[in-house]
């Protein structure tokens, strides 16, 4: 009996062994950083700058003005003519194209609600702002502050989603009923937040000690986290539950544009900040106590901002595709191995010193994509407040 109970003993640990084997042996040090990438998704809070954040009446004013293409200029292209919701609210292009071709890649509008600065030189500090901008810009919707006003005026369904939104049928301020169109897109943008990733379930398996859930995680993209928790130093900017810092970094891409012409990136855009009366510190912030107000308060222009860009979040990365402000890496597999043979003597002498070529093999570039691709949802979500 006693042979038979150590027989079965055996069994049961070389089961459970087999069962525990697709889990990399994490250090606790590296379960801490894993842990810190959640928990998905994010608490919902409305946004104290905007009055009508949050409310449904705003948000359906805003999905319908997001469609509506009476809003740009010629009454041609909408603000979905470059955020596709089939194509994870971006466009596949490299640069983005409306009614004229942009110098910038278009980013994806999922998960918006939670980045600091917006734009990819952080020209904008408000999600409102940022959507009243593309309507003035002549190569993407080439409208004017007067022509929203018009249309809010003298179309009856707009105006009464208007009235039912804002309480008051639109009035004789044009600038205001711009920003008013801004904040009603923005609600509805709001609501489009990312479903839970493959990631987001290893992560909460392995924090609740799940080993058998943790397994179902694949193996490639376990040892690509490993990297980029690790050896990559990757979250150092693409750290919390979105996989950004929110902040602005040079990463060797060129900023050239054509010959003679540079994109400044974040030095050009603090100064429009700066320059705009649509900033948090301006007439037109609902939150009279400027709590969010803090960073364009103080931030300044360096030397260094020359030719860095926003450091995007990571999550749906493999849907977004072409990559970078300016659309010049095609795949995942030519971010990693960007990362991975980086000029550093292309970075600013006062800029990335964390960045230093990772000389990655072949398996462990497929690592590092499997694990990005872990980041990716199924489907998007669409939230209801």
């Amino acid at each position: 009996m006693g042979a038979l109970i150590s027989s079965c003993l055996a069994a049961l640990c070389i089961a459970a062994a087999t069962a525990h084997a697709d889990v990399l042996d994490f250090s606790d040090a590296e379960r801490r950083q894993i842990s810190r990438h959640g928990p998905w998704p994010v608490a919902w809070s409305p946004d104290p700058s905007n009055r009508v954040s949050g409310q449904r009446a705003a948000i359906e004013f805003g999905r319908e003005l997001f469609f509506e293409p009476q809003l740009s200029g010629p009454g041609t292209v909408q603000c979905s003519t470059c955020h596709l919701e089939i194509r994870a609210w971006q466009d596949g292009r490299a640069t983005g194209a409306a009614l004229g071709v942009v110098d910038r890649n278009t980013p994806s509008i999922l998960d918006v609600r939670l980045r600091r600065w917006f734009g990819w030189d952080g020209a904008n500090d408000s999600l409102w702002s940022q959507s009243a901008r593309p309507l003035l810009d002549p190569r993407e919707m080439d409208a004017s502050a007067a022509h929203v006003a018009r249309l809010l005026r003298t179309d009856p369904e707009l105006r009464h989603s208007y009235q039912k939104t804002f309480g008051a049928t639109p009035g004789t301020d044009d600038e205001a009923l711009l920003v008013d169109v801004g904040k009603a897109l923005a609600a509805f943008q709001e609501t489009l937040v990312s479903s839970r990733s493959p990631f987001d379930d290893f992560r909460d398996a392995l924090a609740r000690n799940d080993d058998s859930a943790a397994a179902r995680y694949p193996l490639a993209a376990q040892r690509g986290l490993r990297i980029f928790i690790g050896r990559g130093n990757c979250s150092l900017c693409h750290f919390g539950a979105n996989f950004t810092n929110n902040e602005f970094a040079d990463v060797g891409i060129p900023f050239f544009i054509a010959s003679g012409k540079v994109d400044p990136g974040r030095h050009g855009g603090i100064a429009k900040l700066k320059e705009s009366r649509y900033n948090l510190l301006g007439p037109y912030n609902d939150d009279p106590a400027r709590r969010t107000a803090t960073g364009t308060r103080y931030v300044e222009t360096q030397h260094r901002n020359f030719g860095e860009f926003r450091v995007p979040s990571l999550r749906n990365v493999a849907r977004t595709a072409p990559y970078m402000h300016n659309g010049r890496l095609a795949t995942l597999r030519d971010v990693v191995k960007h990362y991975s043979e980086i000029d550093v003597d292309r970075l600013h002498a006062d800029g990335e010193r964390i960045l230093k070529p990772l000389h990655l093999n072949e398996r462990e570039v497929d690592d590092l994509v499997a694990f990005l691709e872990s980041l990716t949802e199924n489907t998007s979500a669409v939230e209801t407040k």
